[in-house]
């Protein structure tokens, strides 16, 4: 094999060449937003924009978008409100909450560790705070009919630059900015706006929308199944953690109980592949993940999943070189075993 397989788009995205472009413009405009000047209204006018192509990719209005550092600051902003958060795979507590424990609920779209998707979202008498950072450009959404009263999405889990986000907040309704200050974005969001980051967010959202629209993660979806099954037919042991729900097209959680995943990822990483042993959230943490704990499996168990999450230019000879290293390896951690 020539060169490395980057596998772990979950954790973040290889930017994006309309993202790069974006930014490069973007670096030519010398002018802060808040400016007056000719400058300053240049500046302004570039980032409004983005703001209206942000808003048209997430199916929400230009002044219900808040631009942040990233979904991070949007979720402790949105903190204030939340009483109940819950994983993907928790349909007690959406039912519980439905028939009325009140307060905002908030819901993760697409769990990143497992791809499984909350599908249909829930009602909730208190407001809904969707979570849509590892969903935006992979699977339909639109703020608008999502019923949701806050949401979040980050720029680099779709190709754009790290550092740059979005809250997106229904019907204007107050929020106590999480950064007091200079009282930009009308007031919920203080600091001088990230220019080149927003740009490069907006290109890269509307760059993603376009590969949905075109169906190149239905390709992603197939590349990956195949993938699945092989791995599956060769070892009969592994799981394939939800496989039989519905899940990001690009997502692949799996346990290969006796096996940690900290060893797996290393194994993999020297054989040429970039995996993870979860969420890039929690790196560096040795420990069985919440999530496959919460689903039902045991803690030793949950240690051993990796996650393999891939993006249109993964190609299907680079899985099947991932693939076949996974099982020789696998194979080997086997025979010793024996």
């Amino acid at each position: 094999m020539s060169g490395r397989a980057y596998l772990d788009w979950n954790a973040t995205a290889p930017l994006r060449p309309e993202a790069r472009a974006a930014m490069a413009l973007a670096c030519d405009l010398v002018g802060n937003p808040s400016s007056v000047h000719a400058e300053g209204r240049a500046a302004k006018m570039a980032m409004e924009r983005a703001r209206d192509d942000v808003a048209e990719a997430l199916g929400a209005r230009a002044e219900e978008v808040v631009f942040t550092s990233g979904a991070t600051e949007g979720a402790n902003v949105l903190a204030q409100f939340a009483d109940v958060t819950v994983d993907p795979t928790a349909h007690d507590a959406l039912q519980a909450h439905a028939r009325g424990a009140g307060g905002l609920l908030a819901v993760g779209l697409a769990n990143g560790e497992t791809g499984v998707v909350t599908d249909p979202l829930p009602d909730a008498p208190g407001g809904l705070f969707v979570d849509a950072v590892q969903a935006v450009g992979r699977l339909p959404f639109a703020f608008g009919w999502s019923g949701a009263a806050f949401a979040i999405a980050s720029g680099h889990k779709l190709g754009g630059p790290k550092g740059a986000g979005v809250l997106l907040v229904k019907d204007a309704r107050h929020i106590a900015p999480l950064l007091p200050g200079g009282g930009q974005e009308k007031g919920r969001r203080s600091g001088t706006e990230n220019l080149i980051g927003i740009l490069g967010m907006a290109a890269a959202m509307k760059a993603a929308l376009a590969d949905l629209a075109a169906g190149l993660w239905d390709q992603v979806a197939e590349r990956r199944d195949r993938m699945e099954a092989r791995l599956l037919d060769a070892v009969p042991g592994a799981i394939v953690v939800g496989r039989d729900r519905p899940r990001l097209p690009n997502t692949t959680c799996l346990l290969r109980p006796g096996w940690k995943g900290e060893t797996q990822v290393m194994q993999m990483d020297l054989a040429g592949f970039a995996v993870s042993a979860g969420s890039a959230c929690s790196s560096g943490k040795v420990r069985a993940s919440r999530v496959l704990r919460a689903m039902g499996h045991s803690e030793a168990d949950a240690a051993s999943a990796i996650r393999i999450s891939t993006g249109p230019s993964v190609t299907e000879a680079q899985l099947t070189q991932f693939t076949d290293a996974w099982i020789a390896a696998e194979a080997r951690i086997r025979a010793r075993a024996a």
